[in-house]
């Protein structure tokens, strides 16, 4: 007799928020254009200056079904449903700055003195750098999460890089080199989750957030459309917080820290952060599905040498201006991660701590 096959559950979004939001006026990248040269150079002129002035977009028509993002968030939702003592078993190093594989919820306090309620598993590339186990139910699907995971690249983020290339007059796949999925580097797939509060508990968090403003260490972060209105972006030019709309078939793509060392600081990362949802959500767990891309670890995060910036004036970061030694990335990645997850009593309690000389690690109201 043939053996039946598990299937997974369908996923199904919950509905919108109805609330009047105050939300963010952000730009929208159609990769459909991106086939033809006049497609590219109008995309590079949008794009550059999306990045320039809000640091978040959103990317339509980027040839990834529907129903492979569905599927990613069913094998999200799938495993943290897991008993949290089988969970625990993936649990890396974080004190020392690891992150591939599961981080429990309550490493920090939030608001009022609670224990937070964000849980993460990260998916390293299939590369065969970071070979790692995985429970059952991810070892059974590796397959698939591994085409969803290099779709991304080559779909995604090598458009996205040329486009930030042709920009600031460099050679089209400048940045695509520093990116090849077959080289050593800490991109990961994350499932995320966000786990409801009850009532009682929302009213004893005064900050009304599950983490502070901060900033994501590589290149570009892809988040996949998350109904959930949680997602907060601090305006580059007036420093207010407005909420990031859930774009139906798009995700929303925001800068990081490498971006703005290898640009001078001419591209910003963009300060974000994530707020309780408002309330005709907050009954609901929130589910996220991202990417984080980051270049290879032995890439120098020195300003690059283009036409644009050196017009502009943007020919050093913080390291260079301050006569520091300028890291890589991997050195980069693997201090900001150990800053980030070694416990501690409260976010703020590591605000303002060195990381590296030139750089200290920051979280933002």
């Amino acid at each position: 007799m043939p053996i039946a096959v598990p299937q997974l559950f369908q996923y199904a979004h919950v509905p919108e928020t109805k609330e009047d939001l105050d939300w963010a006026d952000l730009p929208t990248i159609d990769l459909s254009k991106f086939s033809t040269p006049e497609g590219k150079a109008e995309l590079s002129q949008i794009l550059i200056e999306a990045i320039r002035t809000k640091g978040f977009f959103y990317v339509i028509n980027y040839g990834i079904s529907q129903e492979a993002v569905d599927r990613q968030f069913a094998l999200g939702q799938r495993f943290y449903e897991l008993p949290l003592k089988e969970k625990n078993k993936y649990i890396p190093d974080l004190e020392n700055g690891e992150y591939n594989g599961y981080r429990p919820a309550g490493r920090r306090v939030v608001g009022g003195g609670l224990p937070d309620h964000v849980e993460v598993y990260n998916i390293p590339k299939f590369n065969g750098t970071r070979d790692r186990d995985h429970p059952e139910l991810l070892k059974e699907n590796l397959p698939e999460i591994e085409t969803f995971a290099r779709s991304l690249h080559d779909k995604v983020l090598d458009p996205l890089h040329e486009l930030i290339a042709l920009a600031l007059e460099l050679p089209a796949d400048f940045f695509v080199k520093q990116h090849k999925y077959e080289d050593i580097s800490e991109d990961h797939l994350r499932y995320m989750k966000y786990s409801k509060y009850t009532p009682e508990e929302i009213a004893r968090i005064d900050d009304g957030l599950f983490t502070q403003g901060h900033t994501d260490l590589g290149t570009l972060t892809l988040l996949f459309r998350q109904p959930v209105a949680a997602l907060q972006i601090k305006d580059h030019a007036t420093g207010d917080w407005k909420w990031a709309k859930p774009l139906d078939g798009s995700l929303t793509v925001n800068t990081c820290d490498a971006l703005s060392f290898l640009t001078g600081n001419f591209i910003k990362s963009t300060v974000h952060r994530v707020s309780l949802p408002p309330k005709d959500q907050q009954h609901v767990d929130r589910l996220g599905l991202l990417y984080f891309a980051r270049p290879q670890n032995d890439l120098v995060l020195s300003t690059v040498d283009s036409p644009l910036l050196k017009r502009e004036g943007y020919t050093q970061n913080e390291f260079e201006r301050g006569g520091h030694r300028v890291p890589t990335m991997g050195e980069f990645t693997q201090l900001k991660q150990k800053w980030q997850q070694s416990k501690s009593s409260t976010y703020l309690a590591k605000d303002g701590e060195t990381i590296l000389p030139g750089f200290k690690g920051l979280y933002h109201k």
